[in-house]
């Protein structure tokens, strides 16, 4: 079974026990979703100046080599807006490595584009 197929029954099952623990995810590229922050991060665990990752309430992880200065004002919980803006194409069947989201914060009003994965598709 695909990976995706896989997050999207989880995601179901986490809806059907609580709506308020599971969003939707953007599947088209344009598409936007509200969801909030449930975790910010360095990009490489215990390593401050590695990067920014943060991960949606909806699943959705970002990454970035570099400190993102609005990621960095973010606060957990924070309402945001995000919006699936690139897929990669040709990657490998089940590589779905390499879309890239652009998040809005709903109380900074900060936004950042960053990738769900630090390798595209096909990639290390």
């Amino acid at each position: 079974m695909a990976k995706t197929s896989l997050y999207l029954m989880a995601a179901s099952v986490c809806a059907a026990v609580s709506p308020a623990l599971a969003a939707d995810v953007p599947t088209r590229v344009g598409q936007c979703v509200a969801t909030q922050i449930s975790e910010l991060a360095s990009r490489l665990e215990g390593v401050p100046d590695s990067g920014s990752a943060v991960t949606y309430a909806n699943g959705i992880y970002g990454v970035s080599y570099e400190m993102e200065d609005q990621v960095q004002r973010a606060r957990v919980g924070d309402p945001v807006k995000l919006c699936l803006v690139s897929i990669p194409k040709k990657c490998p069947p089940g590589d779905d490595r390499g879309r890239k989201y652009r998040a809005t914060d709903l109380r900074t009003h900060g936004s950042w584009t960053l990738p769900d994965a630090e390798h595209m598709c096909g990639g290390a």
